[in-house]
């Protein structure tokens, strides 16, 4: 055996074998509950690897618990729950689980959307609670997706793959990236808008762009006043990146027509907190990448980067901690 690993969740038996097959291991065996932070600042001293999921806090008084602890993989795309920089500094290597979960986001990103348009979630409620009366002209009229303006803020891998999507529904695509990318532009067909040129043209505003404390709040009362009385933000990308309390008063004010959010600034989301409270908010439990072939996908390239890092020192899908 090549040392020893903690999981930090109940994974797959076929999952925790890959792993066995290499590692001692050591796992919480909760699927639902995370692991609590007493238990995880004990369990990371002796280890060599850690595979943990977003939910788990991954900072400096971890990492300063840790003795031997030569790689982290990260069950996600993203990684704003560990301080790669700490890490860095014990050369601690770092990885993720990119392109795998891209096409499922995708398609959860524009389900939302869709469901958010056409008021899906709401009318669904209005018939389980018997309240389906007579029909009138305008009841439970949404906003139509075919030949609208989708406003796309990030486009990475997630971004591509929704222009894509997209274009079935004959949609004008726009998109703002930190970095311009015009070769997609032709052979994509979509248009480059600086932020506030985007808010004010979209019909919808899809945010995938990774979080860092630059785009922290980067859609706030100011952004949020540009968008279209008529206009839609959905987020699937991280909770942190949308002020929660401005897109409140946006919704609640009808300044903005809806939103379809999958992630929050607290997760799991407290059940009473305010946006829940809105009948034009479609909101999901942060499934972004919930299909079962993804999630194993995911899971699977998890344990890859585990073995590889700890038998051949070489990361297959390594964090890049200048991002």
């Amino acid at each position: 055996m090549n040392g020893t690993v903690y999981i930090t969740r109940k994974l797959p038996e076929e999952i925790v074998e890959k792993i066995t097959n290499h590692f001692h291991i050591k796992m919480w065996e909760e699927e639902t509950i995370p692991v609590p932070r007493e238990v995880l600042l004990k369990e990371i001293v002796e280890v060599d690897g850690l595979l943990c999921l977003l939910t788990d806090l991954i900072d400096e008084e971890v990492l300063a618990n840790a003795q031997h602890l030569r790689v982290i993989c990260n069950l996600a795309v993203g990684y704003n729950n560990i301080d790669i920089e700490a890490a860095a500094r014990k050369n601690i290597i770092v990885t993720n689980t990119p392109g795998v979960l891209t096409e499922t986001t995708a398609d959860l990103t524009f389900a939302l959307l869709m469901a958010a348009a056409r008021r899906v979630v709401e009318s669904s409620d209005m018939l389980r609670n018997g309240e389906w009366g007579a029909w009138s002209l305008m009841q439970l009229t949404g906003q139509d997706v075919y030949g609208a303006t989708l406003g796309i803020i990030g486009l990475g891998r997630i971004g591509e793959a929704l222009v894509k999507r997209a274009k079935g529904f004959d949609m004008n695509v726009l998109y703002y990236n930190r970095t311009r990318k015009q070769e997609k532009e032709q052979e994509l067909g979509i248009h480059f808008r600086e932020v506030k040129e985007l808010l004010q043209q979209a019909d919808f505003v899809c945010l995938l762009l990774p979080y860092s404390p630059a785009v922290h709040h980067l859609i706030g009362k100011e952004e949020l006043a540009l968008m279209k009385r008529t206009g839609i933000l959905i987020n699937t990308a991280r909770g942190g990146i949308v002020d929660e309390d401005a897109l409140y008063h946006a919704l609640k004010e009808r300044q903005i027509w809806a939103a379809g959010l999958d992630v929050f600034e607290q997760e799991p989301v407290p059940v009473d907190h305010a946006l829940l409270s809105l009948p034009n908010v479609v909101t999901l439990p942060h499934i972004g990448s919930a299909s079962i072939q993804t999630r194993m996908s995911m899971a699977n390239l998890a344990a890859d980067n585990l073995v590889s890092v700890l038998t051949s020192g070489q990361a297959i899908t390594p964090v890049d901690i200048k991002k």
